[in-house]
């Protein structure tokens, strides 16, 4: 649902090339485990410390509590987030649940606590007017409340509140708010497992993006690699709605894999020139470290443009350090291969989708921001 991975860490963390980096925990997890100790507290006086629960794969952590409170009419149970070695924002947050008994035949019912979100537009997998409680970890704190009520022979009617210290804070870090969830976070998770830098987490984000985007009834998305080509998209459409732009950055394949199945009539894809320059050799994840500029294919459509100047700037071209100095070069030369990259773009971008019923557009950029190519399909 929400997209609470964050850059947590800017360089190096400590870790060495090939060392394996370390698992942590989603923030439906620790809901969960937290829910398991303040019920077991109400229900029987005592908090287990450490608390253990059972994963959809399985996997049984045990999680330390930080804060506990008990009263006679709720209980309050507090877990510091560990996120392992993922640059997740939400990385050392409190998660805390505090749980009341509710009325016989209520059920479980889940409140948004301080720094949880809640779901203002349609699309998402909770319905607006719910808390930003993703359906994975409601289904393992409704799981919990069952086995601790079996145990203690009462009824599982209860009241859970999940709350995350300065979420409200940690939110702005996150696109959060293009989904539609404001005042907080999500409480996120689909096996309780954070691993390491993955990708999965950020797809998922777009994905949902999509979804909210078509119940929105929008006929344009926006896909940007970055912040400067999203602002070159909304002075080109500056009557789309902020739900309309989607955070791609690297992951144009996780986009298009997903529009050609959950299809939106139109789509541009704003990007830098290196990036796109990726996307127009064929590549579909444009991080650098999983993909590279090729500079020989950059020669080939310099060649479709004049033989001859490319010929002459071969060595440069092949020996060029960035796309820039590619770029540079041909600008100089008066070559317009911002506007072959743009159409080589389009044709990667026609081939994922394939007959899909979606009228894309690609915008290449320069460093600045400012649109050095446009070009389109017609709807």
């Amino acid at each position: 649902m929400g997209f609470n991975l964050g850059r947590r860490r800017q360089g190096g963390d400590g870790k060495r090339e090939g060392e394996t980096l370390r698992r942590g925990w989603t923030t439906g997890a620790c809901a969960t485990a937290a829910t398991k100790a303040a019920l077991t507290a109400l229900l029987t006086g005592e908090f287990p410390d450490p608390v253990e629960i059972t994963l959809p794969k399985g996997e049984r952590p045990a999680f330390p509590l930080a804060r506990t409170r008990l009263t006679q009419s709720e209980a309050f149970a507090a877990i510091v987030k560990d996120a392992g070695d993922d640059p997740d924002v939400t990385h050392l947050a409190e998660i805390s649940v505090t749980v009341r008994l509710g009325k016989a035949g209520s059920g479980v019912i889940f409140r948004a606590g301080e720094g949880v979100g809640t779901v203002t537009l349609p699309g998402l997998p909770i319905p607006t007017g719910e808390p930003a409680i993703n359906p994975v970890p409601r289904a393992l704190m409704c799981a919990v409340v069952d086995d601790v009520c079996r145990l203690t022979n009462s009824a599982s009617d209860v009241e859970i509140t999940v709350g995350v210290a300065d979420g409200v804070a940690l939110a702005e870090k996150t696109w959060n708010g293009r989904l539609g969830i404001v005042g907080g976070l999500s409480i996120l998770g689909t096996t309780g497992i954070v691993h390491p830098f993955s990708c999965a987490a950020w797809i998922h984000s777009i994905h949902r993006g999509i979804d909210v985007a078509r119940a929105s009834g929008l006929r344009r998305v926006v896909g940007a690699t970055g912040s400067s080509s999203e602002d070159a998209a909304r002075r080109l459409y500056p009557d789309l709605p902020t739900v309309a732009y989607l955070d791609m950055g690297d992951f144009a394949g996780g986009l298009l894999k997903y529009l050609r199945v959950h299809p939106v009539p139109a789509l541009t894809i704003a990007g830098g020139f290196a990036k796109l320059t990726k996307l127009a050799a064929g590549s579909l994840d444009l991080h650098s470290g999983r993909s590279q500029v090729d500079f020989a294919f950059l020669l080939r459509l310099v060649a479709e443009i004049d033989a001859g100047a490319a010929e002459r700037l071969a060595p440069a071209i092949l020996g060029a350090n960035t796309a820039k100095a590619v770029l540079d070069l041909c600008t100089a030369g008066g070559l317009d291969l911002p506007a072959l990259v743009a159409a080589r773009a389009l044709a990667t971008v026609r081939e994922t989708l394939r007959e899909a019923p979606v009228a894309a557009e690609i915008v290449v950029t320069d460093r600045s921001g400012a649109v050095i190519a446009h070009v389109r399909e017609e709807p």
